[in-house]
């Protein structure tokens, strides 16, 4: 499937996700701005740090219309778990068949340790209240993101 294009209605889909809901990106059309963040696995570092990073802009995201939803291929049990253990004021969408990934075209090739596989590779999407893709970011390096992602934010 090709990749979303900047400036491309982002399709419709609706995923399960914590506290009980699910997720439908049209529920949010001229209401809120999205960020919509995949990381690989809930409870390592690297995604622990990002999550925290989202979560601690909660006040100037909201102050912008803006509301994050992080998803990753984790079941909704460590979902609820990793949401609660780190106080995110955030869902966190369950991606288990990989239908949301393969939408935004996230499951890649990666290498660990010389193996080869495929899995989320860490990118977020910055999706204006009409449903429009405003922004991308792919192979996130979690250090300054979150903030790149707000200044974004600030200008849309």
């Amino acid at each position: 499937m090709p990749a979303l294009e900047i400036g491309q209605q982002v399709p419709d889909f609706t995923a399960p996700a914590t506290n009980e809901t699910s997720f439908t990106l049209s529920d949010y059309r001229g209401k809120s701005n999205l960020i919509i963040y995949f990381y690989p696995k809930d409870s390592t570092p690297g995604c622990t740090t990002e999550g925290q990073n989202f979560r601690d802009m909660k006040t100037e995201l909201d102050a912008h219309d803006t509301l994050v939803f992080g998803v990753s291929k984790d079941s909704m049990r460590r979902h609820e778990n990793f949401k609660a253990k780190q106080a995110f004021n955030f869902e966190l969408i369950s991606d288990e068949d990989e239908a949301v990934c393969q939408l935004f075209n996230v499951i890649q090739l990666k290498k660990l340790y010389g193996k080869e596989y495929m899995g989320i590779v860490r990118s977020t999407f910055l999706i204006d209240k009409e449903g429009v893709l405003r922004q991308h970011w792919d192979k996130v390096k979690v250090k300054g993101h979150a903030d790149a992602v707000l200044e974004a934010v600030k200008a849309l």
